[in-house]
């Protein structure tokens, strides 16, 4: 029995890759997304300057914790989003020049976190949380327009119903759907945005996954007939000093064109970490290519062979966690 969703696919054919390479100051890259846009694969990476430590053990400890490791000049969590493409390795790798619409930060997370890229109507976009324009940390998502590797526009999304939650992260945006956004898999919940207005809920479906908090992770893409995402679960706790710690695990969730979820995997570890999160799948050629990172410390592209992903997507994936739906 394969002891993670990459060692199941590497035994079916399937390629791991690091995704390296020097930036301009220390810390981690990590929760890279991946597009296919004219038969180019386009990859963001995230970097942030601080090192994540996480104690961890045989068991999951809940006296364990995360502990953020920053620069004594710097004790913000700063992100910076990093653009290149994926050819037989990754080319051209520049950080994105968003200097035209930043403003002094607010508050100690900085910048777009957690990208997603997607295409729609012959323009590239980053869709990530931003929490940096008001002091109590609100978070929006936010839907920035890049173009030779420079951000040419910036759009705060609104939250829907009076866009009065206090942070909003995690939407998955709808590639073959201009302008829609998957913000919650259960119920599975479709919002579309207006740019330069407001948001709204075109979909509410019912709840399938029984008590489970499934969150946002890659985009959502056509697959043949259907839909498709990764999307993640969380298992939070606070430690004796009441400091937050989690574990992370992932499903593949396929929905019909009505939004139907029609088949979820169990629930994987894609190395066996206990932060793991991904934000990139796409399809190119004849292989399904998913980003991910790794305790905030480092990034990866799994290759899948397309008939393997079929058998997971509509057969299931070896049990690495039983437990029911």
């Amino acid at each position: 029995m394969a002891k993670s969703f990459t060692q199941f696919i590497i035994e079916r054919g399937g390629n791991i890759h690091p995704l390296q390479f020097k930036t301009d100051s220390n810390g981690g890259l990590f929760n890279p997304s991946i597009l296919n846009v004219g038969d180019e694969l386009i990859i963001n990476i995230r970097h942030c300057q601080y090192a994540l430590l996480h104690t961890t053990s045989e068991w999951e400890s809940r006296w364990g914790g995360l502990i953020y490791l920053n620069p004594e000049t710097d004790i913000t969590l700063t992100t910076t989003n990093w653009l290149g493409s994926w050819r037989r390795g990754l080319e051209g790798v520049k950080k994105i020049d968003t200097s035209v619409f930043d403003t002094t930060p607010l508050w100690e997370f900085v910048g777009l976190e957690d990208c997603r890229l997607t295409y729609w109507d012959d323009k590239l976009f980053l869709s990530g949380v931003r929490r940096d324009t008001e002091t109590t940390g609100i978070g929006r998502m936010e839907l920035s327009e890049i173009r030779n590797g420079k951000e040419v526009s910036r759009f705060r999304i609104p939250a829907p119903n009076g866009d009065s939650t206090y942070c909003e992260k995690n939407w998955m945006p709808v590639t073959d759907l201009p302008y829609h956004y998957v913000k919650w898999m259960d119920p599975v919940e479709v919002v579309k945005i207006n740019i330069n207005g407001d948001t709204e809920c075109v979909h509410i479906g019912e709840k399938v996954f029984n008590g489970k908090d499934m969150r946002g992770g890659s985009q959502v893409i056509p697959f043949g007939e259907h839909r498709i995402c990764i999307v993640h679960e969380t298992d939070y706790w606070r430690d004796m000093r009441g400091y937050k710690d989690a574990i992370y695990r992932h499903r593949i969730v396929v929905m019909d064109t009505d939004w139907n979820v029609i088949h979820r995997t169990e629930p994987f570890h894609f190395m066996g970490g206990r932060i793991e999160f991904c934000s990139g799948i796409t399809q190119y050629r004849d292989k399904i290519w998913i980003t991910f990172g790794y305790s905030d410390n480092s990034a990866y592209l799994l290759e899948v062979p397309i008939e393997v992903f079929k058998t997971i997507c509509y057969e299931g994936i070896n049990p690495l966690h039983k437990q029911s739906n």
